[in-house]
């Protein structure tokens, strides 16, 4: 079976912008206004079997998009993920980022963030 993602990095109407090892889109899946994917060009699993020039374009490619999602959704505050094989909720076994916008009352208390992947971990 086709990878989704390799699919993806050549539909134009899904792709907000690209970079030179990557490419962005709105996840179909949002958990919030504007969350999107940072999806490496390349076919690789995930960030720990990425090459370092992939890794270092995917960072800086994060800032860019920020920058965009800030002019159009103005949120109060962002997560950035990623799912590291299946134990860890991977289901596309191609390398992609969530950058998810946050907003002021989104969740009645955010304290944890990302710690919410183990929900009785998140609050402290």
């Amino acid at each position: 079976m086709e990878c989704l993602f390799c699919r993806f990095q050549n539909d134009e109407e899904k792709i907000i912008d690209r970079s030179a090892f990557c490419y962005a889109i709105f996840d179909q899946f949002a958990v919030s206004k504007g969350h999107l994917l940072i999806i490496s060009n390349e076919h690789t699993e995930n960030w720990f079997t990425a090459k370092k020039e992939v890794k270092k374009d995917i960072i800086d490619f994060l800032d860019r998009m920020k920058i965009k999602l800030d002019k159009k959704f103005s949120p109060d505050g962002y997560n950035i993920g990623m799912n590291c094989d299946k134990a860890a909720g991977q289901t596309i076994m191609h390398l992609h980022v969530h950058l998810i916008p946050r907003y002021s009352g989104d969740v009645e208390n955010p304290k944890g963030g990302v710690r919410g992947v183990i929900p009785q971990r998140q609050h402290y």
